[in-house]
Parts: structure tokens; sequence; C-alpha cells
């Protein structure tokens, strides 16, 4: 538990830190920051990360969100309670504490039912969200781009559509705040006819926006043969080492705050051994990622699915990485990717020592994405597993087709090449594009898997 803040100024519920009714998505109202109590259980079903810690990373999220916390509730259960999940004493005495310190929302870690956030509502006489809510909130801030407001939008439509029943009337009296950004709550008065509807449109767009991105990729494997995607947990500096492997500082978006990225940024890059391949950087990952949020953004994850090879960047700075590592893997596995081979790379050796968790991750690498350090390591891995997935073969091109010369030196990995006659003999690697092209001039079959 944190020492509360002063009580500040009492007034009504207002405006909140982003309300969006009739403004445009994405403005932010500084001069408002919600005053927040944190409420978490520690129960025989709430096992794995420490409940501090995971207090810790929810006051994190609500400072992203735009909001201030003043205090702190960590309740021992064995079990939930259905109608209030605290119980309804526990949920008074908190009633009680909002009042004193002027709270305008009280912030719970773990996912409330419908039922259980219109009952504790009832009692607050404020609003009462979940974790999910505030991951929710802080994607309609950043989303940017039509389509990353459609996923958001999308993911808190299905995250509100059993929470209108039997409490129109309720939401439509809160003028804003965590919770309530995005869809907006005009959106919330409608009947749900019209609520499943928008849910239909915004997943034809969605799958639409898939296609394209497909057709996309396709485009780019005709000039490169390869591509790996930077995953990790949110805020663990992936975007930090993009620019860096790109050389392009700014490229993009770099916060010390969680969730700075939401939309794919693809990059062409050169290995050392001279292939080009193209790099991309993906939305960060949380502990407990809403499920919604997971489905609205498979189409922003297709670049991982596509990969090749995913870079693996893990927050070396926190002294317990291996949670965070599980998270990622789970939401990889959630979305397909968890068979793609990956490289660990435990970033910010420029503020702590690293090597203590190589321990249990033996082939990975300690990297600083802001000094450069352990980068030409990490680069060597790469090239190295990448290579693994290629096959050799010998083209026999005749030297007249200068043109066919030119296409092989673009699309594969020339290794060996040898003038007999008439004909350029080239040992190459090809990947599975690359070998669909320039298979009629295959001269005998595979010779070996590179390693």
């Amino acid at each position: 538990m944190v020492d509360a803040q002063p009580k500040g100024q009492t007034t009504t519920h207002r405006g909140g830190f982003g309300h969006l009714g009739g403004e445009e998505r994405g403005f932010i109202d500084r001069s408002f920051r919600e005053r927040i109590i944190l409420v978490g259980v520690a129960s025989e079903t709430n096992k794995g990360q420490p409940i501090d810690s995971q207090m810790d990373e929810l006051q994190q999220l609500v400072s992203t969100a735009g909001a201030d916390v003043v205090h702190r509730v960590i309740q021992k259960k064995t079990a939930p309670d259905s109608a209030t999940y605290i119980g309804r004493g526990k949920a008074e005495e908190i009633y009680g504490m909002a009042e004193d310190l002027d709270v305008d929302t009280v912030v719970f870690n773990e996912e409330l039912s419908p039922a259980q956030q219109f009952n504790l509502e009832k009692i607050f006489k404020r609003s009462a969200i979940d974790r999910t809510a505030v991951i929710l909130d802080i994607f309609a801030q950043n989303a940017s781009t039509p389509e990353g407001k459609s996923q958001v939008e999308l993911a808190q439509l299905q995250y509100l559509l059993p929470r209108l029943r039997g409490r129109g009337g309720t939401l439509s009296q809160q003028a804003g705040g965590i919770g309530t950004r995005g869809p907006g709550e005009t959106r919330l008065e409608i009947d749900r006819r019209r609520l499943v509807r928008r849910i239909h449109k915004l997943q034809k767009q969605l799958v639409d926006i898939s296609s394209t991105r497909a057709n996309q990729s396709k485009r780019r494997r005709k000039s490169v043969n390869q591509s790996i995607a930077i995953v990790g947990y949110t805020n663990a500096g992936k975007s930090t080492l993009l620019n860096y492997l790109t050389g392009a500082p700014g490229d993009a978006f770099v916060a010390n705050r969680l969730f700075a990225t939401l939309d794919p940024l693809t990059r062409k890059m050169q290995l050392p051994g001279g292939e080009k391949i193209f790099i991309s950087d993906t939305v960060g990952f949380v502990r407990n990622l809403p499920h919604h949020l997971v489905e609205a953004f498979k189409t922003t994850l297709d670049v991982v699915i596509d990969a090749d090879l995913l870079i693996h960047v893990v927050d070396g700075s926190k002294v317990r990485t291996g949670k965070d590592i599980s998270v990622v893997r789970s939401v990889l596995g959630d979305i397909g990717a968890n068979n793609i081979p990956e490289i660990v790379v435990f970033n910010k050796s420029d503020r702590a020592s690293l090597s203590s968790h190589m321990i249990d991750h033996p082939n990975s690498v300690c990297v600083s994405a802001k000094t450069g350090e352990g980068i030409e390591k990490m680069m060597a891995k790469i090239s190295e597993l990448l290579r693994s997935q290629l096959s050799v073969y010998e083209l026999l091109i005749p030297l007249s087709r200068g043109d066919l010369i030119a296409q092989v030196h673009r699309e594969a990995q020339v290794l060996v090449e040898d003038v007999q006659e008439e004909n350029l003999v080239m040992r190459v690697r090809l990947d599975a594009f690359a070998y669909e092209r320039l298979k009629s001039y295959i001269r005998g079959e595979k010779l070996y898997d590179s390693l």
C-alpha cells in the first residue's frame, strides 16, 4: 500500500483525461488528471507474479493512461466474491476512502464481470473499472492510423457488449475518464443490434486490410528473401533497437511509456554478409493482454506470423525477466507464431550487468539498443540463424543472360560463381520464394542444408 496524496478540491465527476464524445480521438485534456484508487486481490487463483509487482505494473498503466494513483488497497482473499469480487464490506470501506481522497475512479487489477462492475459502481457512486479497460484506454489514446483506430474500437466494443444490458442509464451519466475513451459515451447508449452491426463492419474492414497486407508482403518478397520481426514485452526497447539497426534515429517513435508503438513499422536492412532483409517493429505485449485486443490486432501481428525469425527483446534491467518472457511466448502461441525461431536479446546493458540472465538462456545475447554495445554479436547470430533456414543449390545460367544473373544476385545469396564454357555456375542459398522463380535453372538436386 502506498501513502495517500493530499485531498484535492471536491468536485463532481469530471471529463477526465481524454473524453472523446464529440472531440477528435487522441486528444488528451492534460488540465485534469483523474485521481485513482488501485485494488488488488491476493488469492489462491491469482498466482505467478507477486501481487506487489502486479500492482506496480497496474500503477504504471494508469499513469500511462494519464491519471494519478493516490492509494492502493491489497486484499487477501481465498476466492473472489461473485457479486462484488472483494465483498460488500470491503467495497463499502473503499467507498469511504474514495470520498475522503476525492477519488474519481477505482481500478481493479483483476478483470471484473459485468455484474461485479455494476454492483461496485452502485456502492462506490463512481466508476469502477478493471485492468483490461485501462489497457484499452491506452490503446485508444495511441491509435493514430485508420487501421489502428479500427482495431482499438473493435476491441472496445467487444469488451463493452456484455456490459450494456441494464447499464445504459448509468454509463450515459458518466462524463468520461479511463474506460470511456474510444467508442465514446454516445455509442454506449445505442441498442445492442446497432452495436453488433458496427462490430461486424469493423471485422470486415480488418479482413480487407489483412488481405491488402498479404499482397504487400508478396510484393516485398520479390526483392528481399527473408524477414524478421521484433517482439517483446512493452517498453523493452524494441523501437529503439529498430532505429539503431536501420540507422534512422527517430524513424520509429520512442517513448519511455507503455504501448508507445501500436502500428507495425517495416524497414529494409542489410546483414553483415550483404544479404538484404525486412525488419518489422510490432506492438508490445503485457501480462493478461485483453483477449479482445489480441483478436483485433491479428491483422497487425501478421508481420510476426510471416517472419522467418523473431528478435525477442527483453528488458534486462529488470531483476526478474522470466515472467515477461513467458507472457510474450504465450501471446505468440495465441496468434500461431510460437514455432518461429527466435533469438532472445536482453536489452539495456548500459543500465545494468545482464550476464546473470544468460544462465537460463545460453543462446541469448546482451545488447544496448541505445549505445550499440553487443549489436555486432547479435547481427552475427541473426545471420547465422537465417542462413540455417535456406537450402543451397547450383544454378546453371547462360552468360548471355545478364538480366537473369542480376536477378539471382538480387533474390538469392550467392556463395560461389564459376564460368564453365557458355554458362555461369552459381552456388546460391534460396528461400521458398526465390526457389519458385529460379527452379528451372537449378542443376541437379539440393546440395545440402546450410548450417
